[in-house]
Order: C-alpha cells, then sequence, then structure tokens
C-alpha cells in the first residue's frame, strides 16, 4: 500500500478546541482525508505512531479508529493497520451479483467465514416463505463474507432441499452459497426487499459493528417455475455498504 503523501503535524485541527480526545484525532485524520492528504489505499500512522503523535492513550487512539471504521471513513486490517476506505461498494438490485467476485475486481481480498451448515425443520415463516409444510426439512447457512478482512455482508439463507439436494455438501468457503446456487439451478423469478434495519447483538457482533448502527437488510426468494428456490437475507453494515441499480426504461439492467 502507497505510504501517506506527507507528514502531517500533530497538533489537532482548528474545530477540535473543547471536543472529547478521541473526537480530536478523528477530526485530524477525516480532515486529512477530505483535503486529499490520504487517498483511498492509503495506509494510515499505526496506533503507537498515533499515540506518541498526540500524547493520549492507546485507548483513546483505538476509539477513534474504531468509530471511523464503523463510518466507511478507514479499513482496519489485522496485523496490517489502517487504511483509507474506497468508496463503498454498490450490489446491483436487479442481479444476483457475485459479492467475491466484485470485491476481487476492486484489487481487494475476499473471504468468506461459514458459521454454519445445517438440516433444519422449518418454522412456520420459513416453511411459508419456501411453499414446504411447517417442519419440513430445508438446508440453513449462515456466513460472513469480508473483504481485506473486514465483514461487508451476513448471510442467512434457507434453501429448498428438493431443488438443491447437494447444498449442504459443499465448500462455502471456497464458493460462496449464491454463486454455486447460479452455477447450479436455473431460476426464472427473483425478488428483492431491501429495508433499513437495527442489527441484534449477534449480528453486530458477526459484522465488528456498533449495534446501535443501522444496517441495510436485502432479502431475496428465487423459484423455479414457480417452485421457492430459496430465501435469504443479507445484512450490510450501512457505513460500509449501499445498493441500487440502473436499468433501462424498458426493465433491463445496466451494468454497474
Amino acid at each position: 500500500m502507497p505510504k501517506p503523501r506527507s507528514t502531517p503535524s500533530s497538533q489537532p485541527v482548528e474545530s477540535s478546541q473543547g471536543l472529547a480526545l478521541y473526537q480530536q484525532i478523528k477530526d485530524f485524520i477525516a480532515a486529512r482525508i477530505q483535503d486529499g492528504t490520504w487517498r483511498a489505499g492509503d495506509k494510515l500512522p499505526s496506533e503507537n505512531e498515533l499515540v506518541k503523535q498526540f500524547g493520549m492513550s492507546r485507548m483513546t487512539v483505538n476509539r477513534a479508529l474504531r468509530e471511523l471504521m464503523e463510518q466507511g471513513r478507514i479499513r482496519r486490517v489485522a496485523g496490517l493497520g489502517s487504511f483509507v476506505a474506497d468508496d463503498k461498494p454498490q450490489s446491483n438490485l436487479l442481479q444476483i451479483a457475485s459479492l467475491a467476485q466484485d470485491i476481487r475486481s476492486r484489487g481487494h481480498d475476499y473471504s468468506c467465514e461459514v458459521i454454519t451448515v445445517e438440516r433444519i425443520s422449518a418454522s412456520l415463516e420459513i416453511a411459508a416463505a419456501l411453499g414446504l409444510a411447517t417442519g419440513a426439512s430445508v438446508f440453513h447457512s449462515v456466513c460472513v463474507h469480508k473483504e481485506d478482512g473486514v465483514p461487508m455482508q451476513l448471510e442467512d439463507r434457507y434453501v429448498n432441499p428438493v431443488l438443491v439436494p447437494s447444498y449442504a455438501q459443499q465448500d462455502f468457503a471456497q464458493e460462496q452459497p449464491s454463486d454455486f446456487l447460479v452455477r447450479t439451478v436455473l431460476f426464472d423469478q427473483m425478488e428483492h426487499v431491501v429495508d433499513a434495519v437495527m442489527p441484534n447483538a449477534e449480528q453486530a457482533r458477526l459484522l465488528d459493528m456498533d449495534p446501535m448502527q443501522p444496517c441495510l437488510l436485502l432479502t431475496r426468494r428465487t423459484w423455479q417455475r414457480d417452485v421457492p428456490i430459496t430465501l435469504v437475507r443479507c445484512w450490510h453494515p450501512g457505513t460500509r455498504y449501499r445498493l441500487g441499480s440502473r436499468f433501462r426504461t424498458d426493465g433491463n439492467a445496466l451494468a454497474s
């Protein structure tokens, strides 16, 4: 990664007078991102360097960096440090995009943490969504998709085993569930619903985010000849992701 283009002064920005110490560091870093001193991909000074530079505690510096990450201004990579974040990636609502491919196309590392892959009895809600009887057997998987080690999406998926009998045998650390399904199952209908929601404590923990910050929740269902294939809910930290589409007036999607 390129180094910062200049060595900034250790004095906080003028507007920081009277602010909490961690806010002074946040404002200092944000101002240099805003004015172009540090650009997307640039590595920030380490926590130790900021501690020495400002004469503040490591806890104070860590809080400033953590909040900047939660706001999408920087990204933190374990063992490597903190970097100025790229613009938030955007997912196309009119197609099932490959998150892994999108991340790699930006020159970043993609990884998938598989939390669970299991076969369970469908609840009333899941059975209704998949057109099955309550208590029918369904596949259930939970994965966290990461960009350079930072969680970008929490995926909670239910799959009709009649249409995808081999689902539970797949290695989703190697091929994400949506890529596998697009490759193996022909779907002819798709429904997307987007909501702004607050994560629960477990969702916030898996996404490594402040539980008081909102998420974008994308709920998707697919069908094959009117038979439901899958129901998936994807939580995205609102500060790290956005959803949108560009399309022609005839309804056909354009590349985003």
